[in-house]
């Protein structure tokens, strides 16, 4: 049965732990599957994972399919870019990813021709008996208000259930456009990561774990098929006080 999972762990051991669990599932779904279908993120986590993943030996990344749980609508070389991130770290020689199975947004549409784009690109990914892709594994952040992709606490979109891709064009964080997978496609993959870190995360940390909220912070309504798990140091697990599986 699905289960919310914590790991803590020292500051600097945290992004090491998350790319050996990232590269573990990986094989998993490649030596079940054929392949791995993942989705990443901004933020900490990107520079992280950028650095430590192709450091993991036994990556089959030619089998690796990666797409953006969301995107800023900005060109590649900005520095808002979650893509450039990426393209630095994984490609051009520096793992075996293909840069075809790097998908990214194209960013000189509108907004809601961007989205419809992207979703046709994640119309790829094989789907469930509703037709909603199934990702491998989502690799999340959560943002000082709660929010995780571009779905922000009190936006329209948090109650988005017939897109698997939408766009955004008034998001509260710069810059307001933006592409973001929808709770549909979040809560249809296997497994989801979040991995938040310093005291600063401590109360939505706590929030999401382990508070009852009328209205849930978006973090809190990620619910995937299988497991979410949380990568903390201790600082952004100082306020838990609930025993988990991995505590």
């Amino acid at each position: 049965m699905p289960s919310t999972k914590v790991h803590i762990d020292a500051t600097d051991a945290v992004p090491k732990v998350v790319a050996a669990f990232v590269a573990e599932q990986s094989k998993k779904a490649v030596n079940s599957r054929g392949a791995f279908y993942v989705g990443v993120s901004g933020g900490s986590v990107a520079k992280f994972l950028g650095q430590e993943l192709p450091l993991v030996e036994g990556v089959h990344w030619d089998k690796w399919h990666v797409y953006f749980c969301d995107e800023r609508l900005v060109p590649f070389d900005h520095s808002d870019s979650t893509y450039r991130i990426y393209k630095e770290y994984w490609l051009g020689g520096k793992t075996s990813l293909p840069e075809s199975q790097m998908y990214a947004i194209n960013p000189a549409l509108g907004v809601e021709e961007a989205a419809k784009g992207y979703a046709a690109q994640v119309d790829k990914v094989p789907k469930n008996e509703k037709g909603i892709p199934v990702f491998d594994l989502l690799i999340l952040g959560m943002g000082p208000d709660g929010h995780t992709c571009s779905l922000f606490p009190g936006h329209k979109l948090l109650s988005e259930n017939v897109l698997t891709i939408a766009p955004i064009s008034d998001s509260p964080k710069p810059p307001p456009c933006r592409v973001t997978m929808t709770f549909p496609t979040l809560n249809a993959s296997r497994c989801a990561l979040f991995a938040s870190t310093g005291a600063g995360k401590a109360d939505n940390v706590k929030r999401v774990l382990e508070s009852e909220d009328a209205e849930p912070l978006p973090a809190a309504r990620v619910c995937p098929q299988g497991d979410v798990h949380w990568f903390l140091d201790q600082a952004a697990a100082s306020k838990l006080t609930k025993k988990y599986s991995n505590m």
